[in-house]
């Protein structure tokens, strides 16, 4: 082929290549909202929404976090009655606890997609504005959020729990099976249990990581990850606190041993694992990208 030649097919080839870039350019220039809706958020994203979302929290009023907080309790002690009712109809078998953990989920779903506030939700939400910026007044928040909360969680599953044992809402069966699976909560130390409750503190804080770029797979993440508690055997305080007030209203515990071996040690436990770890984690990721 001559130079001329050459040069002509060059010359020929630059108009094919120009239309097929802005071919290009121009899809990309449609397809450009539909790559943003598809991507998944980036981790600073999903912090500052975290952040956000625990600054709220913070400033709600007491009368509102207490009534939520309520709300939250009595909805999680359906995760013990669920599991109760399939472990009824389930038969003994060594694959029986992969299905009835599922149950144990049912609370915290209620929970979650209903907003209800959940302590150890707020172990993760809270203190990430606080390490944003450490001030006395943030602190004193948190705490109080914090203080409130874990009260009111408390409270609410103290009453479902004397609920489904002085009045004769369930058939004795079903009271004994829930009985029964609240003796798990006891079978281990203080140590092993505060161990236990950084697992469950820091599952519970990857769930809250999770849900902002989840979208309509919110049900999955909670699913999943409190499926992992149960099956695990991990101590979560404000789920295991039915456990522990079921126990005691029956006569099973003393209100000592349940608050020395399973209240104090899940609650140090869900604290350090959904604070110390898994909250610093997430400031670690993106501090240099939010200054």
């Amino acid at each position: 082929m001559t130079d001329n030649t050459r040069q002509a097919a060059d010359d020929a080839a630059e108009p094919r290549d120009a239309a097929s870039s802005a071919s290009r350019a121009r899809i990309s220039s449609r397809e450009v909202e539909d790559v943003e809706a598809r991507s998944s958020p980036r981790t600073p994203v999903i912090y500052e929404i975290v952040r956000r979302t625990g600054e709220e929290e913070m400033v709600r009023p007491l009368t509102s976090l207490w009534w939520s907080g309520l709300a939250a309790g009595l909805s999680i002690s359906f995760s013990l009655l669920v599991q109760a009712i399939l472990q009824q109809h389930i038969p003994d078998a060594p694959w029986r606890p992969l299905i009835t953990s599922l149950g144990y989920s049912v609370g915290f779903v209620m929970v979650v997609l209903a907003r209800q506030q959940l302590f150890t939700e707020n172990t993760v939400t809270v203190i990430l504005p606080v390490m944003a910026e450490p001030t006395a007044r943030n602190f004193g928040r948190a705490a109080r959020l914090w203080a409130i909360v874990l009260c009111a969680n408390l409270a609410g599953t103290m009453f479902a729990a004397a609920f489904c044992s002085l009045t004769p809402t369930l058939p004795p069966e079903m009271r004994a099976e829930m009985i029964e699976i609240s003796r798990a909560i006891l079978s281990h130390g203080a140590l092993d249990t505060a161990f236990k409750g950084v697992a469950a503190g820091f599952l519970m804080a990857t769930m809250v990581w999770l849900l902002p770029s989840a979208e309509s797979g919110q049900l999955g993440v909670i699913v999943t990850m409190t499926w992992l508690i149960s099956v695990g055997g991990f101590a979560h305080i404000v789920a295991g606190s039915m456990e522990a007030f079921m126990l005691v209203l029956n006569g099973a515990a003393s209100p000592f041993e349940v608050t020395t071996g399973f209240l104090l040690p899940a609650l140090i436990g869900n604290i350090i694992g959904g604070t110390a770890l898994f909250a610093l984690l997430a400031y670690a990721q993106v501090m240099k990208e939010i200054d």
